[in-house]
């Protein structure tokens, strides 16, 4: 009983040092994460409802926004890259794609709506963060899940 202990922990070692790294985040990664941002971007930006919503949406609400996103990206990175992984290496990887899967969907809304003339950046800002933020939720769960594949 103690041999297949031992060998099923060496088996296991094994399979980690072979195993690729799924959870480092490559350029190939942030090329998935642009396209799945922009997929549901341009298709919740050119939307008058969240234009909208952007108008009258109260400030807690969009803090919960953002909560929501990140909580939705952190839950779908770890169980997706990294919940068997206690490494501090991995730590590191994890944050750098939580961050990444919000704020590259997050640049890449603020380019369109400023394209399309919905970003009033001068004359009404904070219309313009809440505009933003709020096409950012689906957009940032389409580069999560874009991301996933391989």
């Amino acid at each position: 009983n103690n041999k297949m202990q031992e060998k099923k922990k060496e088996g296991e070692k094994k399979a980690n040092f072979f195993t690729p790294l799924m959870t480092e985040f490559r350029k190939k990664d942030i090329m998935q994460i642009i396209v799945g941002a922009s997929l549901i971007a341009v298709f919740f930006g050119f939307s008058s409802e969240m234009r909208k919503l952007g108008e009258s949406l109260p400030l807690a609400n969009l803090i919960g926004l953002v909560i929501f996103s990140l909580s939705f990206i952190s839950i779908f990175v770890y169980y997706h890259y990294h919940h068997q992984r206690n490494h501090a290496h991995h730590k590191r990887e994890f944050f750098k794609r939580v961050l990444s899967t919000y704020f590259i969907p997050f640049i890449i809304v603020a380019v369109l709506l400023t394209l399309i003339k919905e970003a009033p950046w001068l004359t009404d800002f904070t219309i313009t963060l809440k505009r933003i933020i709020i096409v950012t939720l689906p957009s940032s769960m389409s580069a999560a899940i874009t991301d996933s594949l391989h």
